[in-house]
Formats: C-alpha cells, sequence, structure tokens
C-alpha cells in the first residue's frame, strides 16, 4: 500500500504589476511628502539636508529633489517586499488596511529614517548643522510624522489597486 504525502507551504509570488504599483507610489507620495518639505517644514531639507547625505553642497534644490524621489521609490519597493510576510499580506490588498498600513510605515520610517538613520548620515559626513541623535523634537517630528504618512498612503493604495 502507497502513502502520499502533501505538504502545503505558502508562497507569494509577487507581480511585476505589484513591484511597479509600490515604485510608482513611491514616487507619487515622494512628491507631496517633497511639497510638504519645501512649504510646511522650517528646514531647507530638500535643498540642503538631503544634498548633504551625498556630500553635495547646497543648496541643491534639483539633486534634493532627485534624491528625495530616489528614496521614496526605494522604500515603495522595500514596502512591497514586506508586505509579503505573513499577516501583512491580506491587509495590505485591500483599501482599508492599506490606509492603515500606510499610516503605520509612515510612522516606522519616521523613527527609523528621520529619527535614528539621518542625524547619524549627517553626522558620518562631517554636515555642521547634523540633527542631535535621536532626532526627536517638537513640533518638528510630529510634522514629519505626518509628511511620512503623507507619502505611504499613495504607496499603500497603489499597492492595494494592483492586487
Amino acid at each position: 500500500m502507497a502513502t502520499e504525502t502533501t505538504t502545503a507551504s505558502s508562497v507569494s509570488s509577487v507581480t511585476s504589476d505589484q513591484w511597479i504599483a509600490g515604485a510608482v507610489g513611491g514616487f507619487v507620495g515622494s512628491i507631496l511628502f517633497g511639497l510638504m518639505m519645501m512649504f510646511v517644514m522650517p528646514a531647507p531639507l530638500l535643498e540642503v539636508v538631503i544634498p548633504a547625505m551625498y556630500g553635495i553642497e547646497g543648496p541643491a534644490l534639483l539633486a534634493g529633489w532627485a534624491i528625495h524621489q530616489f528614496h521614496g521609490v526605494v522604500l515603495g519597493l522595500v514596502y512591497v517586499a514586506l508586505v509579503q510576510f505573513g499577516p501583512l499580506r491580506e491587509p495590505a490588498r485591500e483599501f482599508t488596511g492599506a490606509i492603515g498600513l500606510g499610516v503605520v510605515y509612515g510612522i516606522l520610517t519616521t523613527l527609523v529614517l528621520a529619527a535614528l538613520v539621518m542625524p547619524l548620515w549627517l553626522a558620518a559626513v562631517g554636515f555642521p548643522a547634523a540633527p542631535p541623535f535621536p532626532n526627536v523634537a517638537f513640533p518638528a517630528t510630529v510634522v514629519s510624522t505626518i509628511g511620512h504618512i503623507v507619502y505611504a498612503i499613495p504607496l499603500t493604495v497603489a499597492y492595494a489597486m494592483s492586487t
């Protein structure tokens, strides 16, 4: 008597449409956040701080926008990769879940990137106006968090629409 054993596995394959949605959503979200950086946030982030991370002396608004857009696309692709795991997969595919994940991703990117990575990176490249570590101040961190959420919502919704 022969016995067959079947093993169930959960393998998620990301479609090219999902990768494109992450890149395009990240690009669009970065435009919105970049406009906030230019017109709402007090510091010259796009023209001085972001270029300084790459050793470019400012003001260099075009370089700042290009770098900011690149970061947005990369973080969009990171989001697509992250939502392939376990409990994130299904909520990421629904509009309501996407909005919730957008808020969470916006908060996460603020905490990790703006509060922790950016001050270390700027100090490492010798930027004289590098913020203290951790970079947490009121109201700047609140405004940064709102900006990162504004970035993340188009990203997460674009991904949900692609599935």
